[in-house]
This record gives C-alpha cells, sequence and structure tokens, in this order.
C-alpha cells in the first residue's frame, strides 16, 4: 500500500485532483462571496425603497386619521353641547341625541370606521357603532385612557387589538387611535375621543415591509411604544439597534437580522422592519444548494480527468519498468512498444537501443570467453598427443597387470581415463553431472593412494540430479584446490565431502573439507580474485595450472548468468566450503 501511495500513477493523479478541485473549490468561494455580497446589497436597496413606500403609505393613513379626528375635536357645537349642563331631562335628551347625530354623521361618512366613542370628563359616555355597545365598566383603569388623557390634544394611535378597547360586544379586531377633547373657549381638557376602524389598510402597510416569512414589522412612537399588528409581538428593545439622530432611514444588519427602519414625517414616528437572516439567505441557500451539486460533478469529472491524464503518464512508464525487470534477471528479449509524450516516447527508444546493445555485446564477450577457453584447453591437449598418451598408459597398466601390482595399475587406468575425458572436446563443452562425478572418481582414487589413507571421501548425490547439464572441468578444479590447499597438508584424517542442495531452481553442489581453512583477510582476497583480475590464494599460474577457481567462476557466470557461479565459506581450523551454483536443466533441454 505504501509503495502503491509512492507510486507516478497515485501521485500524478493526487496532484492533477488537487489543482483542479482547488481551482474548482477557489473560484466557487470567490463567485459565491461575490454573489452574498451583490444579493445583500439588493436587499439593502430593497428594503430602503421599501420602508421609504411604506412610509409614505403610514403618512396617508395618519393625514387621514388626523382629519376624521379633528372632525369631532373642532366641532364646536358637540363640544358645547357636551359642556352644556341643564337640569331638564328633555333638553338633556335633545342634547344627547343631537350628539349622538353628529358622531353618526361621522361614522357613516367613512366605510371604515367600527365605532366612535366619547367619553367626557364628568364620565358621560357617546358610542356610535354597528352593534348596541355594551361599555367596559373598568375603562378609566386601562392603559390607552391614560394615554388619551395624556396626550394633550395630539391624536395617539394606539395599535391594533383583536376586538374592541371599550365595547365588549365588538370582538372583531380594531385599529385604535383618538385623541383629547378641549372647550375651546376656556382652553381645558373636557374627555376625550376614541376611534375604532378596520385594521387591514394599517395591516396591509405593515406586510407591505415585510421582506420574508418570519420578517416583523412596527410602529414605533417618539417615546419608545411600539405600534404593532394583531399576530406579531413586541420587539425585544435591548436587542434593538440605536436609531440615528440625525438620518431619516436606517440600514443595519447585527445579531443575526437585518434592521431596516425609516422616520415618519410626522411627530417622530419611526416604522421598523426586522427580518431574521434565514429569510434573507433562501436564494443563497438555494444557490448553496445548486453549488454543491454543480461543485460535486465538476470534481467527479475532474476525478475522471486526473486518473485518464495520470494513466497515460504512468502506464508507458509501466511497461519499461517491467522491461527492466526482466532485462535485470537475464532477458534481452523484450522490446518496449509504447504511444505517448514524445519525452517518454525518446525514453522508451533509447531503452529498447540500449538492450539490444548490450545482447550484442553479452554475446560477443561470451562467445569470445569460449573461444578463448577452448583455445586454452585445445592448447594443453596438443602439449601430448593424446593417442600416444593413451596407448603408453594402457601398456604400463597390462604389464602391472600381469606383475600382480594391482594397486598402481588401477592408478594409471584412473590416470588414463583422466586425460582421456579432459581431451574429448568434440561434442562441446557440456556434460552431465554423472559423467563429470565418473571423472572425479577416478581422480580421486589418484589422490587417495598419494595420500595413503588420510582422506575419506564422502558423497551424496540424489539420483534425479545426475542428468543436470553442467559444464565439462566443473568439480575438479574445486576438489583438486581442496586437496592441495585444505588436506594435503594436514596432520590429522582428512574428511572430503560431495553432496547436493536444491534451492527453488537452482542446485548447490556443494564440495566440502575439514582442514585448516582460510582466515577473513585470506577469504576477502580468494573472493575478490573470483571477480576481478587481482590473483587469489587459490589461483594458480596459468601456465601451471590450466583452469583455476578463478576461470571457473568466471565461465559460470558467461554461460549462466550472474546469480551462479562459486560461493565459498571458510573458517579458521574448521575448513572450507565451496558451492557451485548451477541452473537446475536435465539432459536434453
Amino acid at each position: 500500500m505504501k509503495s502503491g501511495f509512492h507510486s507516478i500513477h497515485h501521485r500524478l493523479f493526487l496532484l492533477f485532483l488537487f489543482c483542479m478541485s482547488s481551482i474548482l473549490l477557489i473560484v466557487s468561494l470567490l463567485y459565491y462571496n461575490r454573489t452574498t455580497d451583490q444579493l445583500h446589497e439588493k436587499i439593502s436597496d430593497l428594503s430602503q425603497k421599501n420602508v421609504a413606500q411604506t412610509a409614505g403609505l403610514f403618512t396617508l393613513l395618519y393625514k387621514g386619521y388626523d382629519a376624521l379626528s379633528k372632525s369631532l375635536s373642532n366641532n364646536f357645537e358637540m363640544i358645547r353641547l357636551i359642556n352644556e349642563k341643564t337640569d331638564e331631562p328633555a333638553v338633556a335628551f335633545i342634547n344627547e341625541q343631537t350628539v349622538t347625530n353628529i358622531i353618526g354623521s361621522i361614522f357613516y361618512s367613512r366605510d371604515d370606521l367600527v365605532g366612535i366613542h366619547v367619553i367626557t370628563d364628568s364620565g358621560k359616555i357617546y358610542n356610535y357603532g354597528n352593534y348596541m355597545n355594551v361599555v367596559d365598566p373598568d375603562y378609566a383603569q386601562e392603559d390607552w385612557y391614560r394615554q388619551l388623557q395624556a396626550s394633550s390634544g395630539k391624536m395617539v394611535w394606539l395599535g391594533v387589538y383583536q376586538h374592541s378597547l371599550i365595547d365588549q360586544v365588538e370582538d372583531s379586531p380594531v385599529f385604535a387611535f383618538g385623541r383629547q377633547l378641549y372647550d375651546l373657549n376656556e382652553h381645558k381638557p373636557i374627555g376625550i375621543v376614541l376611534y375604532e376602524t378596520n385594521p387591514q389598510p394599517v395591516l396591509d402597510a405593515l406586510e407591505n415591509l415585510k421582506l420574508g416569512e418570519h420578517s416583523q414589522v412596527y410602529l414605533m412612537s417618539p417615546d419608545g411604544r411600539f405600534v404593532t399588528s394583531a399576530t406579531d409581538p413586541e420587539p425585544d428593545a435591548a436587542r434593538l439597534p440605536k436609531l440615528p439622530v440625525s438620518d431619516h432611514v436606517m440600514v443595519q444588519r447585527e445579531n443575526g437580522q437585518l434592521v431596516v427602519a425609516s422616520k415618519l414625517s410626522f411627530s417622530g414616528w419611526w416604522v421598523m422592519s426586522i427580518t431574521p437572516d434565514q429569510d434573507l439567505n433562501v436564494e443563497l441557500n438555494e444557490m448553496k444548494r445548486y453549488l454543491l451539486i454543480v461543485i460535486s460533478a465538476l470534481i467527479l469529472v475532474s476525478t475522471l480527468i486526473a486518473s485518464i491524464v495520470s494513466q497515460t503518464i504512468s502506464s508507458p512508464l509501466k511497461k519499461l519498468i517491467r522491461e527492466m525487470r526482466q532485462v535485470e534477471v537475464g532477458n534481452f528479449r523484450g522490446m518496449v512498444k509504447v504511444s505517448s509524450y514524445q519525452e517518454i516516447n525518446i525514453l522508451v527508444a533509447s531503452f529498447n537501443r540500449m538492450v539490444r546493445r548490450i545482447e550484442e555485446l553479452i554475446e560477443r564477450v561470451k562467445l569470445s570467453s569460449v573461444s578463448e577457453k577452448n583455445a586454452e584447453l585445445h592448447a594443453l591437449q596438443s602439449q601430448v598427443n593424446p593417442h600416444f598418451l593413451y596407448n603408453t598408459l594402457d601398456m604400463i597398466y597390462w604389464m602391472l597387470d600381469e606383475e600382480g601390482n594391482e594397486q598402481l595399475g588401477e592408478l594409471v587406468l584412473s590416470l588414463s581415463s583422466m586425460f582421456r575425458y579432459s581431451s574429448q572436446w568434440e561434442d562441446g563443452a557440456e556434460v552431465s553431472l554423472r559423467d563429470e562425478l565418473e571423472q572425479i572418481g577416478h581422480y580421486l582414487k589418484i589422490i587417495s593412494i598419494r595420500l595413503e589413507g588420510r582422506l575419506q571421501i564422502i558423497t551424496d548425490i540424489d539420483e534425479r540430479w545426475l542428468t543436470i547439464r553442467v559444464p565439462k572441468m566443473t568439480v575438479q578444479p574445486v576438489i583438486e584446490n581442496a586437496v592441495k590447499h585444505g588436506l594435503e597438508s594436514l596432520g590429522r584424517q582428512g574428511i572430503l565431502k560431495v553432496y547436493t542442495r536444491q534451492e527453488g531452481a537452482r542446485l548447490r553442489l556443494i564440495v566440502e573439507d575439514n582442514g585448516d581453512g582460510m582466515n577473513e583477510e585470506q577469504l576477502a582476497r580468494l573472493q575478490e580474485s573470483l571477480n576481478g583480475d587481482k590473483p587469489g590464494l587459490s589461483t594458480r599460474e596459468s601456465g601451471k595450472s590450466g583452469i583455476g577457481l578463478q576461470n571457473l567462476h568466471r565461465r559460470l557466470q558467461f554461460m549462466f548468468g550472474e546469480g551462479y557461479g562459486l560461493q565459498i565459506q571458510s573458517f579458521p581450523g574448521e575448513g572450507t566450503q565451496v558451492a557451485i551454483v548451477l541452473p537446475i536443466s536435465v539432459e536434453g533441454e
């Protein structure tokens, strides 16, 4: 998993995806912020225009109600009749009827009036409405009554109520306002007049100010008293911003709400709208959902594009890496065929040319090495006439056999077999392991006779490996080296072991002795000589030895590859172990 993360495919995929996604998110964020600012500016402008329009509507309503209220307060005849005191019941009845008629004429002059109530300071009440009036006996303790008494003749807007303030029969919503009545001759208050009208014009004007479903609208008097609709609660004054002194319009966003207020042109009243952000951000939320859908779709597209682009770059490189691994194990036959970007095509073409060149050079080295070794062997063979030598040795063997010297005869016979084996190269340089071990048997017989029984030979070769193909004269140099440098000068019983071990597709043919062994410095020099030109401890002069360990190791590597050859282990006083590493290929393959 870790190596996969560090691959060029994953790195390029993550890089492309990160770059495209980052650009997409940054552009979307900038667009969203810019759109938000523009929408807020648009809402602010719309709110100012809306509140200004609403303020104009309330100004018209105020003027109309003010004129209506003055029609009674300025009616000298009604004021006179109210102030007139008489002990005559008939006169009092006529005066009361006259006052009621005056009120009735005004009541029928407008369609929106629900009731007109005139209450004198002496407790006399004149009512005119749609029904028979039942006056609330506790009206004098109500707050609206005290407000009208303290109005000093100015019109007072009381607000919208669920039912009549004074008439217990009238249960329909009303908008109430009124003013104090003055005796114009004596300039003293004589009572109040209460008007109750249909609240729909006021509610419509307030509704016009709403910007959203949860908006709340108010009329606020100069003394901080709120006139609200019947459905909106009275606001929390502590959360409201401070109204400006000089400006007539205020637009302010704080505490998660938009507050828009405009000062009316009469008596310092303010009309105010409070809209929570949830109503203002409806369009923003819709746009946010739309952006999330678009961004998700574009990120999926970006992921697909990043995967395709990274794949087009990494796929040719993966093919090149696979072919390089084949070259590492010695397979030079493969060729990489890709069609990608120009730089990758150039890299692949250079790799193919390099592999072909390496293959050609390896073939040349193999041919040169084999030719060199064959020439060396032929040169050795040419020093003695093989047929003359065979015949002479056979003659000596029969002469010894006639005289009864069997041990010397066997020695001569083994020597003859060795010479015959080493001189026959017509069929090439490869033989079976069985032939090679048979030749080694003749050599060991000669060594055993020469060491006079001081050498014990132990062989453990599995029958199935006897058909393995090995280069000719592979085992003898190793055994000869073990005898000469490890066992010949040993003052005790010498043991020479020859056995095999399988490791996967490789066979280890091991020659082990219990000789004096080598120290670390000697072993290092020997191993260095196997791969270099510096002679080691076991390499003998070419004129005397023919094939040493160094030549054998190089020959095996030339024929089978770098993973094959000789592997040496040695410990002082314990002995030396030399493993001949060969590929497993039986005869005929």
